[in-house]
């Protein structure tokens, strides 16, 4: 790994943006996003990214609230991160700490040893999904290459 730090345009891809994906639960916007890093990146294994995935949200859910899910895991045999980011037709159940239904998901799969890179982009992600005009901006896309412009303007 470089030493230069990892923004969201580094590791979103316009192939890896979608807007309003159809899915009828957590496990199917997993799956989804699974299907879409394995498409985008055919040395990793779909089931082997979705099973990491779900042992993570075990852990706890990753719907950090108003609407937001960040979903993320670690893989063994990555070498760069791996960001997916989708807005979905309609908002489904995610266990989100205020227990609303999510419709902004961005997923982050990491290399297994990337520690501190995984932290700060979830910072980044975080600190960008915090202001809820930016959130409503996203949400009102129409296409995923509007989505990959806005989320990855610089000034959010």
């Amino acid at each position: 790994m470089s030493d230069t730090s990892l923004t969201i345009d580094n590791i979103l891809a316009p192939e890896l943006t979608q807007c309003k994906v159809p899915a009828s639960s957590k496990k199917r916007v997993l799956e989804f996003i699974a299907e879409q890093i394995r498409q985008h990146n055919d040395s990793l294994g779909e089931s082997q990214i979705f099973n990491n995935l779900i042992a993570r949200e075990r852990l706890g859910s990753t719907g950090i609230g108003q609407g937001i899910a960040i979903p993320h895991c670690r893989l063994e045999g990555l070498e760069h991160v791996i960001g997916v980011l989708i807005t979905l037709e309609e908002a489904v159940e995610f266990d989100a700490i205020d227990n609303q239904p999510v419709d902004l998901v961005f997923a982050l799969v990491v290399p297994k040893e990337a520690t501190s890179e995984h932290l700060e982009l979830l910072s980044q992600l975080a600190e960008k999904f915090n202001e809820s005009t930016f959130c409503d901006s996203l949400r009102q896309c129409e296409d995923a290459q509007t989505l990959y412009q806005r989320m990855t303007a610089e000034n959010g």
